[in-house]
């Protein structure tokens, strides 16, 4: 059952041709909330993975390019209570609050997309898509960095540099940033992959807390390891766990969650296709198994 009547798909078409000002306007006039509430935990769904073109779930190379199929299921996800809000980059975020979709909800602006999914230069992550001073100007709720560190890649200097600075200037605004360190190496045929081992998590943790003239609006996004306590304990600041595509291994990697979640600054999680393309296609089903163990008591008020 669809939750985006196609009319409304139809009239947010119409008005990105007749009427443009209106996308842009009601980020501005939508109703906000504090980024804090409640247990303090967060429960997000991210939808930036298009804006670098990374259109797949399991085997489906193009899961998540019909662009009303996402709205859809963004819709649905965000009309749950258990939901806190939505990561995105400018386009889904403007569609979503022409849809009405982000009352109360939060809405945290992805910025540095330049690292296109396989491409030669994919850990060149350039800001492409918010910068700070539009964060602040249409009353985004926080901004979110992607820096991924690879030894042998002088290039991952100047993304780091660029962190820093987006650091400082989201924490002088009093918004949010939320960094994503992730710790990377080149293959044999010098392609991009994310390194798991734990050591170099916690190295890439460490240096992401020491970014910026102040850290006191970071936050970071994670992913869930085995060993979550020495990865939460290598930083006193809010860790949100990331989703990816967890395909057959969904229980498994929900039980990862779950468990991490006892540390005192894992704060809840950021997940796109995991709850958006679930295996059976369920997302009501999929946010409320990840709101139990983020949102336990309920408590989002």
């Amino acid at each position: 059952m669809t939750q985006l009547d196609r009319a409304d798909y139809e009239a947010l078409m119409d008005a990105r041709l007749r009427a443009p000002k209106e996308l842009r306007a009601a980020l501005g006039t939508r109703q906000r909330r504090a980024v804090v509430r409640g247990d303090g935990n967060l429960l997000l769904v991210a939808a930036d993975h298009t804006a670098r073109g990374m259109l797949a779930v399991g085997n489906d190379s193009m899961a998540v390019a019909d662009r009303y199929t996402l709205l859809d299921r963004l819709v649905t996800a965000l009309s749950m209570p258990e939901v806190d809000g939505v990561l995105a980059s400018a386009d889904i975020l403007e569609e979503l609050a022409y849809l009405g979709a982000l009352n109360d909800r939060l809405a945290i602006g992805t910025m540095n997309r330049g690292g296109i999914i396989g491409a030669d230069w994919e850990l060149d992550d350039r800001l492409t898509a918010y910068d700070s001073d539009h964060v602040e100007e249409f009353g985004l709720d926080g901004g979110k960095l992607l820096l991924r560190i690879e030894d042998t890649d002088a290039g991952v200097a100047s993304t780091i540099e660029m962190a820093a600075t987006i650091v400082t200037e989201l924490s002088d605004r009093g918004i949010m940033c939320l960094v994503e360190p992730l710790p990377y190496l080149k293959d044999a045929a010098g392609r991009a992959r994310l390194d798991t081992s734990l050591d170099k998590l916690v190295k890439v943790v460490a240096v992401a807390s020491g970014l910026g003239s102040s850290s006191a609006y970071t936050w970071l996004k994670l992913p869930a390891v085995a060993e979550m306590d020495v990865v939460a304990g290598a930083t006193s600041m809010p860790i949100l766990m990331l989703g990816g595509d967890p395909g057959q291994n969904a229980p498994a990697v929900f039980d990862l969650w779950r468990k991490a979640m006892v540390q005192p600054n894992v704060r809840g999680l950021v997940a796109g296709r995991s709850l958006l393309y679930p295996q059976d296609a369920d997302v009501r089903s999929a946010v409320r198994s990840a709101s139990a163990f983020v949102h336990p008591e309920g408590d989002r008020s």
